[in-house]
């Protein structure tokens, strides 16, 4: 007889972008799931909205982990502020923990490691999570656009970001308990 394992619990970041967005899962900071990069050529709010739901059912994700959005905080496009508002919603209703981290925290997160630029955050990603190492690209020129494939790496960030935070709650908690 063999005993059933309980279902790890998957924290799913999306970082959108002009082209679509980028997604990573993972179960904990060493156990990746999955990730990927999903292109939106038309209607790019309502099909990456779509894309995203299925996604969320298909993973069965616990968490929903966004980078700040609103215009006090972030550069973002209107039309992907907009994504976002309401990607928080569906996480919502859907009964998520929905978390929403500056990109200040994900830069504290990773300085840890000696990781400063986007870039670096990057390598550090592909050095933890080897399946991840063949799809970081070049380092960008000053002159050239970014990568699409960094919007993968920016969504892996914000679930370490994010496990990070929770850990250092946990932490803090028992500090305040003793």
């Amino acid at each position: 007889m063999t005993a059933l394992q309980p279902r790890q619990a998957i924290t799913f970041a999306v970082y959108p972008t002009a082209r679509g967005f980028g997604w990573a899962a993972l179960a904990s900071p060493l156990h990746p799931h999955s990730g990927g990069l999903v292109e939106v050529t038309k209607d790019k709010n309502v099909v990456c909205l779509r894309r995203i739901e299925a996604l969320l059912e298909h993973l069965e994700a616990d968490t929903l982990v966004l980078e700040a959005f609103e215009p006090r905080n972030s550069a973002r496009t209107s039309r992907i502020a907009k994504l976002c508002r309401a990607l928080v919603s569906l996480g919502n209703d859907r009964g998520m923990n929905v978390c929403i981290y500056t990109r200040k925290d994900i830069d504290v997160c990773f300085s840890t490691v000696g990781a400063r630029t986007r870039y670096e955050i990057a390598e550090a990603i592909a050095r933890h999570v080897p399946a991840l190492a063949q799809r970081l690209p070049a380092r960008r020129k000053a002159w050239t656009a970014e990568d699409r494939r960094m919007a993968l790496f920016n969504a892996a960030a914000l679930v370490f970001t994010h496990f990070r935070y929770q850990a250092q709650h946990v932490f803090d908690e028992m500090a305040g308990s003793a």
